[in-house]
């Protein structure tokens, strides 16, 4: 994006100030400049599948569609979903089929993509990301709190078998070869 460009319109100058306090990063290139798509990079990390977690990337088009660039093998439109009309086909024996398809609600103009993507990336990454640790590793919830529950579990079993534990003797012998050692 172009900031001195963008900083003229009052909405842009809004997304660019939601952008800068979010730390979200616009890496669009030359040529996708050219061809109208804006590319922007989270400071979030994407962590599946974990050894290759990259920062997640997502990318508003002139075509009028929003897109995540990287998460997971393929791209996928963040646009909301609405029902297509439905289509009907003549099968042989005369009688007809309804066939109903789901499709992309899209957004034509550009300020308004930009600040949905915004919207979306708060919503979708930012909260529901909230236990992300500083250094980018996300952990699920479900992994919290199995660790707690693990290390709790382990604490008040500690506790439990030191209260049954006997009384431990300030030596010990040992018997190596014939030959009686004190271990102390």
């Amino acid at each position: 994006m172009n900031r001195k460009t963008y900083n003229s319109d009052s909405r842009y100058a809004k997304v660019l100030e939601n952008m800068d306090l979010l730390g979200i990063m616009d890496v669009t290139t030359t040529r996708q400049n050219d061809n109208g798509t804006i590319v922007w990079r989270l400071p979030i990390k994407n962590n599946w599948p974990r050894q290759s977690a990259s920062f997640i990337e997502v990318a508003s088009f002139k075509t009028g569609y929003v897109r995540n660039q990287n998460s997971g093998y393929s791209n996928y439109q963040l646009n909301k979903r609405c029902d297509n009309e439905p289509e009907y086909f003549k099968l042989p024996n005369g009688d007809y089929r309804k066939f109903t398809t789901r499709g992309c609600k899209l957004i034509p103009i550009e300020i308004d993509r930009l600040e949905y993507l915004l919207k979306y990336c708060v919503k979708n990454y930012y909260i529901k990301h909230a236990n992300q640790v500083p250094n980018g590793e996300f952990y699920p919830k479900f992994m919290y709190d199995n660790a707690k529950g693990n290390a709790d579990f382990h604490e008040k079993r500690a506790d439990e078998l030191g209260n049954l534990a006997p009384e431990m003797p300030n030596e010990v012998t040992v018997i190596i070869d014939g030959q009686k050692y004190r271990v102390i």
